[in-house]
């Protein structure tokens, strides 16, 4: 069995992160595992909207990323859940790979677990739209 890879570190706006963190307390999501996605809220380190680095994805940003268990790119806006609305370009952030890709920077890549037992490895490729860069602090 081999040992999975260390997290990147994780930046994350204190705004999403306290979004997040009344999302995950409202029945809604009573059901969905989201200990990961806790767990990554609790790892971040926590900057001010107007000081997160360009290179880094929050929510309602549009990453490229490559899943490298694959080998598919694939780009996505990662949403909250209202705003989920089925497009193929739009991922919730209780979503796995939603989860996954919160906070890391481009060039990073983690391993994620996913339904049925598996772990992919995701790498971001480019991100190009980020809120906070384009100056939305308060969206």
């Amino acid at each position: 069995m081999t040992t999975p890879a260390p997290r990147p570190p994780l930046i994350m706006s204190r705004l999403d992160v306290e979004r997040l963190e009344s999302l995950l307390e409202q029945t809604a999501v009573r059901g969905l595992d989201t200990r990961a996605l806790q767990t990554e809220l609790l790892r971040a380190e926590v900057v001010e909207p107007r000081d997160v680095p360009g290179d880094v994805i929050t929510m309602n940003s549009t990453a490229r990323f490559r899943d490298e268990t694959g080998g598919e790119e694939r780009e996505l806006t990662l949403v909250y859940p209202r705003d989920a609305d089925g497009s193929p370009d739009k991922v919730s952030i209780l979503a796995p790979v939603g989860s996954a890709l919160l906070g890391l920077r481009v060039g990073d890549a983690i391993e994620w677990p996913v339904p049925g037992g598996r772990t992919i490895r995701l790498r971001v490729l480019s991100i190009r739209y980020q809120p906070e860069a384009a100056g939305e602090l308060h969206r």
